[in-house]
C-alpha cells in the first residue's frame, strides 16, 4: 500500500514537472549549462521524458522501465543542478541562496531512491 502511494505521487510529480517544461520553458532554459547545445530543445525533450516516465509508473508492465528511465533522467539533469550551485545561477521564482542551490543536490539522491523503491514489483 505504501509503495503504491509512493508510486502514484512519483508519477504525478513527474507529470506535473514535465508539463511545466512546456508551460514555462524559459525557467528551465535558464538552468542549462552553457556548454550544452540546443537549450530549448533539451528542455522540451526532458519534459517529454518526465511526462512519459510519470505515466509509465502507473502501469505494472511499464513501471520498472519507467522507474529506470526516471533515474537515468535524474542522473542526466544533475550537471545542470551542479552548474546552478557552482555558478550561483538565479532563476526568478526559485530559491536562489547559495545554501538553497547546494541543498538541492542531495535531493537528487532522494528522488533516485524514491523512483527505485516505488517502481519495484509489489510482493503480493
Amino acid at each position: 500500500m505504501l509503495r503504491t502511494g509512493a508510486r502514484i505521487v512519483l508519477g504525478a510529480f513527474f507529470i506535473f514537472a514535465g508539463v511545466l517544461h512546456f508551460i514555462n520553458p524559459q525557467t528551465y532554459v535558464g538552468m542549462m549549462p552553457p556548454y550544452l547545445p540546443f537549450h530549448l530543445e533539451l528542455v522540451y525533450l526532458s519534459g517529454v521524458f518526465e511526462i512519459a516516465g510519470g505515466l509509465g509508473v502507473f502501469h505494472p508492465k511499464t513501471q520498472r522501465l519507467a522507474g529506470l528511465g526516471l533515474i537515468a533522467l535524474l542522473v542526466a539533469v544533475f550537471p545542470a543542478n551542479l552548474h546552478m550551485a557552482i555558478h550561483q545561477v538565479q532563476i526568478e521564482g526559485l530559491p536562489g541562496s547559495p545554501f538553497a542551490l547546494w541543498a538541492r543536490l542531495p535531493f537528487q539522491l532522494v528522488f533516485i531512491a524514491w523512483a527505485w523503491w516505488a517502481t519495484q514489483p509489489s510482493k503480493a
